[in-house]
Parts: structure tokens; C-alpha cells; sequence
């Protein structure tokens, strides 16, 4: 069975160390060096960015979600106005989640059968269905870059059985969706699932390899496990998939857990950690977290972070952006948002400088054993 974009390799690995690698995905709307990290642009907007402020954060692809769109203001009409890179002006590559996960999160709302998911609409209580087919046809409407299949995504404490029973529909879908989907212009991802069992998921990997995906997702970790079932799935999970093939983790956003996982042979993050940690006034550094609304920062006269390089840095005192925060000035926000933004895409490059120089593991060590002593250090305050 071939791949729906067979008459291109989008993705290249230029450098590897042990399992971690960087590389390059092709796109038809530019190309993203990996490892990555896309900022989440749920309802077609990166919540207090705009693109050219994104780009000056250094990001090169951003992710979207098709539940969103789909229920607001609906993929026909994005499509009328060009398409979801014209309706909001980010004209790089952009990949869209296929809603599976914001289905888990409507457990209420939702009815579950073989042949896809119907559940409410959180709007307006309305009815809505998505089946394999129609969650890629809502996507390809959209104009996106790399679509991901209709997955189903089991809760964590689930027992084997119902695991099981889980992954089989995933991969009944996943077979759905690649007999019907023939057009050539987008990348599909096919989703791994199995809960926390190591058997499920080496099963899952290589069962869904053999569909030939454009790319692979992991997916149903962050959702409430522990962080060393997260790791240990991710551990399992990640070298099983093709060599050649692009690798994402779904809804993975702390850096010490993103670092590990580089680590571990994977190349694309998502997560609305920095922008959602910014909208609280905590900002990303490489000694830590930081509170900006802690009396300390009041007075401060330096930037949140004096290596860092981004606008928000080079032009604001962490003093400014503390008052802007505390008189709930909405540029507070934004000029936190974005510093966050670059630090996350500030630490995929050094990632990716530490592999192709073959010096990944102490990097890994000295970032992360500088991180965690400073968010001890913070917790000590």
C-alpha cells in the first residue's frame, strides 16, 4: 500500500547521535527543521501572537485543530477564504490535530461505535459525527500540511482489555483512512496508541507501520500518567517506528520530557505549555520557571533572561513586564507568550546543534540537571 504522498520524501535525517536525529521535513508551504516545536494555534490563532511575531520567535510550523474549526466557524467557509494559512496569515507549514484527543476529553458527549464517534458540540449541544473519512476530508478542506488520522484515545487507567479493544478500532480506522484518502498535496500521520502497556505499543507500531504512513504520531501519553510511564512509552514506542519516517509525539511540552524524548529518536512536539504558563505570568528559562508576579520581579532591571536573544529580552525588563502582568495589561501577556515561544524554539536548535556535533547526551545532562536545579531553587523562594 503506498504512501498518499509517495511521489515525494518529505523527511531527511542529516545528523544522528545514538537514536537522536535532526533532519528536515519538506512541505509544500516551506520546509521545518526537527527536532521541532509547533506552537498550538487551536482556533487558528497562537493565543496572543500574531504570525510575524511567531516567526520572529523563531517558530516554522504551528499546529491547528480540526474539532475547533469544524464546529467554528466550520472548514467550508475557511476554505472560501483561501484556506486556513490565508484565513490566518501563517503561511508556514501547519499541521492539524484530527480532534481525537478534545473526543476523549467529551466523555458525556460522546457515542463511540466502529464506524466513528458521534458527540455534542460544547457550543451548542448539537450533534455532530466524525468518521476516519471525514475527520482527513475536514482537514484537506482546511489546506493543512500534514493531517492526522481519527484516532481513539483510552484513558490511562484503563485495564488491557479495554486497551485493547481501543488500539483495534484505532487501527481499523487507520486502515480506513488510508484506502480512502488519495490525494497527493498533504502528509498523513498514522497514531499509535496502547495505553501504558509496552506489549500494546511495540504491537501498534509495528502493525501501523505496516500501512505505510507519511509519518507517525504517538499518542495517549500526557494525558494524566505518571512522568515515568510517560517516559518508559515513549522509550518503547519511538525506535520501533521507520527509520525514515518522521516521529511526533502528541501533546508533549516540558523540555526536560522533549529532551528526553530527542533522546529516545523522536523529532516533532506540540503543547500549550508556554502559552498557557504565560497567560499566569510564568516564563521559561534555562535555570527554571520563573513567576513574574513575585514581589522580586517588581524592581527587577534585567530582562527575564539575559541570554536570551528574543524580542521580549533584548527590549523589556522582567520589572516592566511584572507591572504589566499585575495591571493585567494584555501586552504582559503577549510579551510573555513570546519569550516562552522562543525559549521552546531556542531549545529544539541547540538540540539540534548538539546532535550534529555528536554531543547530545551532555548536552541532555547539563540542560536538564540546570533546569530542575533551578525550579528547586524557585520552589525554595
Amino acid at each position: 500500500m503506498k504512501s498518499s504522498a509517495d511521489h515525494v520524501k518529505p523527511f531527511t535525517i542529516q545528523a544522528s547521535d545514538k537514536l537522536a536525529r535532526s533532519g528536515l521535513f519538506r512541505t509544500a508551504h516551506g520546509d521545518f527543521k526537527t527536532p521541532a516545536f509547533m506552537p498550538v494555534g487551536t482556533q487558528a490563532t497562537v493565543k496572543a501572537l500574531t504570525p510575524a511575531m511567531l516567526k520572529e520567535a523563531g517558530a516554522e510550523i504551528i499546529l491547528s485543530n480540526t474539532y475547533h474549526l469544524h464546529l467554528r466557524p466550520g472548514e467550508k467557509l475557511i476554505q472560501s477564504l483561501g484556506g486556513l494559512h490565508d484565513f490566518m496569515g501563517w503561511h508556514g507549514p501547519i499541521l492539524t490535530d484530527s480532534g481525537g484527543f478534545q473526543v476523549f476529553s467529551l466523555a458525556k458527549l460522546r457515542k463511540i461505535t466502529a464506524q466513528g464517534v458521534e458527540f455534542q458540540s460544547h457550543h451548542d449541544g448539537t450533534k455532530v459525527f466524525f468518521s476516519p473519512e471525514k475527520v482527513l476530508e475536514i482537514q484537506a478542506d482546511l489546506g493543512v500540511d500534514l493531517l492526522m488520522i481519527l484516532d481513539e484515545c483510552p484513558a490511562h487507567t484503563l485495564p488491557k482489555d479495554a486497551v485493547r479493544k481501543s488500539l483495534e478500532l484505532t487501527l481499523d480506522w487507520a486502515r480506513r483512512s488510508k484506502l480512502h484518502y488519495k490525494r497527493k498535496q498533504n502528509f498523513i500521520l498514522g497514531i499509535i496508541q496502547g495505553g501504558l502497556f509496552d506489549d500494546l505499543r511495540i504491537e501498534a507500531a509495528e502493525r501501523m507501520a505496516l500501512l505505510d504512513f507519511d509519518a507517525y504520531a504517538i499518542g495517549g501519553v500526557s494525558v494524566g500518567e505518571d512522568v515515568e510511564d510517560l517516559n518508559r512509552i515513549v522509550a518503547v514506542t519511538a525506535p520501533r517506528l521507520p527509520t525514515e519516517k518522521l516521529r511526533y509525539v502528541m501533546g508533549l511540552g516540558s523540555p526536560a520530557e522533549m529532551l528526553l524524548a530527542i533522546q529516545h529518536g523522536v523529532d516533532l512536539f506540540d503543547c500549550v505549555i508556554p502559552t498557557r504558563s504565560a497567560r499566569f505570568g510564568r516564563a521559561y528559562t534555562s535555570s527554571g520557571t520563573i513567576n513574574l508576579r513575585n514581589s522580586r520581579f517588581r524592581a527587577a532591571r534585567d530582562p527575564i533572561e539575559e541570554t536570551c536573544d528574543c524580542y521580549c529580552c533584548r527590549n523589556f525588563s522582567a520589572g516592566y513586564i511584572s507591572h504589566l502582568i499585575h495591571a493585567q495589561e494584555i501586552l504582559g501577556i503577549t510579551l510573555t507568550t513570546l519569550h516562552n515561544i522562543s525559549f521552546f524554539q531556542n531549545l529544539m536548535k541547540r538540540a539540534q546543534e548538539a546532535i550534529h556535533r555528536q554531543d547530545y547526551d551532555n548536552f541532555l545532562k547539563s540542560f536538564v540537571g540546570n533546569f530542575n536545579a533551578g525550579n528547586e531553587n524557585q520552589n525554595l523562594e
